[in-house]
């Protein structure tokens, strides 16, 4: 019952960010905004998990674990975006979307994400009373922090190459993206294949329901909003994309081939 209590909450939750970030995006003709909101929708009903259902040692861990996870993505995103207006994917959105995209936005995509982010929340609530701290416990977090330190180095080795001048229409493949096209969604997998792991330690194989959240999370970012939308036309923007198509692992770090 209350394991109920404390999932309605959260959707509630995510639902009160959801509605004023797109009444905001309205006037700025902004849907991108959902983006820099959207570690929001899931590390609110975290806490809200935590605090309702009590925090013993493995739900802390967890909620530290996801607290950083949102407090470096948030920043990130939002310094990312921030001055350039709505993102081309949700231009995209906006345009085959007409007319009045700008009411169809609150479901289409803030409320869409709301409810995303929430079911991707579920490893903190199915791990609330559980057993004590387990061996499974320890290779989750191990998991999570380490794709959290992934994507945080790819992101930074990204922004730095894109900063400097002399790179401009060249392709990134240095670092961690020798091995992976995109070493920073791995690492977002990761992040949540650990929490995943945590949250079935902590609850059981009774709730085992909450490995939707890492499944989710990985079609979303192989099938829908990461590999496969940014990979859709950019060897034709930009050639020398097919060649490190050709080389280097879409996903999973691996020695790159030979040519």
């Amino acid at each position: 019952m209350y394991t109920f209590q404390a999932a309605t909450w959260g959707l509630a939750l995510a639902v009160a960010i959801a509605v004023p970030t797109w009444a905001v995006s309205v006037p700025l003709r902004d849907a991108s905004l959902a983006d820099r909101v959207w570690a929001s929708f899931i590390a609110v009903p975290a806490a809200l998990y935590v605090l309702m259902l009590g925090a013993d040692a493995r739900l802390m861990v967890m909620l530290t674990l996801l607290l950083a996870w949102a407090l470096r993505l948030t920043f990130y995103v939002s310094r990312r975006n921030w001055g350039h207006g709505e993102d081309r994917r949700y231009q995209a959105i906006r345009a085959r979307n007409q007319p009045n995209f700008e009411l169809k936005s609150l479901w289409l995509v803030f409320g869409l994400q709301a409810v995303l982010g929430w079911t991707v929340s579920w490893p903190v609530l199915a791990a609330a009373g559980g057993p004590p701290w387990s061996l499974w416990d320890s290779l989750g977090a191990a998991l999570a922090l380490a794709g959290l330190l992934t994507e945080a180095i790819a992101d930074a080795q990204l922004a730095r190459f894109k900063r400097d001048a002399a790179n401009q229409g060249r392709v990134m493949d240095r670092g961690l993206w020798r091995y992976s096209r995109h070493p920073n969604y791995f690492g977002e997998a990761c992040v949540w294949w650990g929490l995943g792991l945590m949250g079935l330690a902590g609850g059981g194989w009774a709730n085992a329901w909450c490995l939707v959240s890492p499944l989710l999370m990985t079609v979303l970012l192989l099938r829908v909003s990461g590999v496969a939308l940014l990979e859709q036309d950019i060897a034709e923007r930009r050639p020398a994309y097919a060649d490190y198509i050709a080389r280097t692992s879409a996903f999973i770090p691996w020695p790159p081939r030979r040519a």
